[in-house]
């Protein structure tokens, strides 16, 4: 089993900056990627960014993509989401998620894990 916890969600204006950290424990020899996913109310979960444990893969959907960077600390075990230029489209609870083998990248479903979710809310 792996155990992820997020942090570093908030509240902040229009055009601000936000870093969510994502801590993995336990079998993190398993991990293959981790991602970021939000979903905001009333709607359905969707894929924010991923990464390769290895860091050679990376992987943005098109609405955050040039505003939001993922990165990771093997040695910490830990994903970051770098928030900037936030909209309050930006609004949701984030999750972070890890898969054990490669697939779709973008899928909720291929992913194994999931943390307990951090809001962000973004003000106009």
């Amino acid at each position: 089993q792996v155990q992820l916890v997020e942090s570093g969600g908030g509240l902040v204006q229009a055009g601000g900056s936000l870093r969510l950290s994502c801590a993995a424990s336990g079998r993190t020899f398993s991990i293959h990627a981790m991602g970021w996913f939000r979903q905001a109310p009333g709607k359905e979960r969707e894929f924010v960014a991923a990464i390769s444990w290895s860091g050679n893969s990376i992987y943005y959907a098109d609405s955050v993509k040039g505003r939001f960077t993922i990165s990771r600390d093997n040695a910490k075990n830990t994903v970051y989401l770098q928030m900037g230029g936030l909209t309050p489209e930006d609004t949701a609870v984030y999750y972070c998620a890890a898969r054990r083998f490669r697939g779709t990248y973008y899928s909720t479903d291929e992913y194994h894990y999931w943390g307990q979710g951090t809001r962000v809310t973004v003000s106009s």
